[in-house]
């Protein structure tokens, strides 16, 4: 077996030191003794963190990051914002999916993310038509996985309604629009892709209540009983308000009274729920799915964290449209918008508690039950992922344990990652992905040829 010796390690239980841990041929942890001794052949390191989740990804929109930062002539808001998107996803080819995606997960690792969960509605050609193989853009996602070293979850998207009401998908739609019928095909062929793919995970992902209407979920939710599920839900205060004109009630609302939520269930957003419906959701068991950056992009709002929180509720942790691919920074503006709500400090936190560990904790434990990975904390039996820090980058010079967690959290950056490993397999050294070069120069080539179709 493989032995790596910590001298700073984060367990279930807090901080421990001298932290050894062997790693079976599967990539499990087999061991994980503190106050042990380093035996010969060991990987040594400093202070390790177990590997985060990112819960929630639309890898081809890493591709238009910048581009649409213009002023309109009416309000800006997520529904302007996603009629830039669907001009940009026109344009975009198998080839230019897979190559973005590669480059979003080696930027994922390289800040400190070891699994994604790949929300994945860009199904046909640019004229809508269906590939030959239904999965062929899947198939792109999952080698971009391959080749990264990130562990996938992949959920493909079921997109059947332009809107609440059943409307009837337009245009911009058409390469995500998928029948019953087609989509259960369409889940069957993404499994054969996923065959080869280590660590990998199948999940099913209703876009939203606009998208699939209440007997899709009834029927999408039994597709796979025993894998995760994940929807976007109550994220613009305009489809809060759609929803109660076609339904008379709330979407989160509308989603508990017609599936039963469990701890299956990811809900993407959540931002605009009621307190019944915050300490509903959060007796569920189901996991909220935050993306900070991008809901602050969009300017969505911000989630009723401490409120969930104090309710018992699960949360974890996305990079949603990718604007920035940065792990301290999500989960440093997550508390930041409670204490901008509340006008205080130190909120996600209970008396006595570093903010550091317990929101890193938190969403690493929820990320990973979302996915359906077996991860989020260096224990027996766990995934052995591990991200390690660079304690001589400026940020962390001088602290240990504690206050190195909070001063990579608030006063750094993921660039402070040092190492990462997926399954005991190292993926990240010194900061960079080992398959970043190659990752990097067929990005390169995608971009700029996708940059002039779309400029044309």
């Amino acid at each position: 077996m493989t032995g790596f010796f910590f001298e700073h390690a984060l367990l279930p239980e807090g901080w421990s030191r001298n932290v050894r841990v062997t790693i079976n041929p599967d990539g499990m942890i087999g061991s994980c003794e503190a106050d042990a001794e380093r035996l010969p052949g060991d990987t040594l390191h400093d202070h390790a963190l177990p590997g985060m989740a990112n819960l929630h990804s639309h890898a081809f929109q890493r591709g238009m990051a910048g581009l649409s930062e213009k002023r309109g002539t009416n309000d800006d808001s997520f529904w302007t914002w996603r009629e830039v998107m669907y001009a940009f996803n026109d344009h975009l080819t198998p080839e230019d999916v897979e190559a973005i995606a590669a480059l979003v997960y080696c930027e994922m690792l390289e800040t400190g993310f070891t699994s994604v969960g790949e929300f994945h509605y860009l199904h046909h050609d640019r004229d809508g038509t269906p590939f030959s193989d239904l999965a062929e853009m899947s198939g792109g996602i999952c080698r971009a996985a391959q080749s990264s070293g990130i562990a996938l979850t992949l959920l493909p998207v079921f997109y059947r309604w332009a809107g609440f009401g059943d409307q009837p998908t337009h245009a911009g739609q058409r390469r995500f629009f998928n029948a019953p019928d087609r989509y259960a095909a369409l889940i069957e062929a993404s499994q054969r892709h996923l065959e080869h793919v280590p660590f990998a995970r199948l999940g099913v992902a209703p876009h939203s209540l606009r998208a699939a209407n209440l007997e899709d979920l009834g029927w999408l939710a039994g597709l796979r009983p025993s894998d995760p599920i994940h929807i976007h839900i109550a994220e613009q205060t305009q489809e809060v308000e759609d929803c109660l004109a076609a339904h008379g009630r709330r979407p989160v609302d509308l989603l508990m009274d017609t599936v039963a939520l469990d701890q299956r269930w990811c809900l993407v957003h959540a931002t605009h729920m009621t307190a019944e419906e915050t300490r509903a959701v959060a007796r569920s068991g189901a996991v909220a799915g935050l993306c900070p950056l991008t809901e602050a992009n969009l300017g969505d709002g911000i989630f009723p964290a401490d409120d969930y929180r104090r309710a018992g509720g699960h949360v974890g942790i996305g990079s949603d449209s990718h604007i920035r691919i940065d792990l301290p920074e999500e989960l440093r503006l997550l508390e930041y918008g409670q204490r901008l709500i509340r006008r205080q400090r130190n909120v996600l936190a209970d008396p006595g508690e570093h903010l550091g560990q317990a929101l890193y904790q938190s969403c690493a434990l929820g990320g990973a039950a979302a996915l359906g990975q077996n991860t989020g904390q260096i224990a027996v039996g766990m995934r052995a992922d591990f991200v390690t820090l660079d304690v001589n980058a400026t940020a962390l010079l001088a602290r240990q344990e504690d206050t190195l967690l909070d001063s990579w959290m608030f006063a750094g950056s993921g660039r402070q990652v040092d190492c990462v490993y997926v399954g005991g397999k190292q993926v990240v050294s010194h900061g960079r992905c080992l398959a970043g070069d190659d990752i990097r120069q067929r990005y390169a080539r995608s971009i700029t040829a996708l940059m002039r179709r779309v400029e044309n």
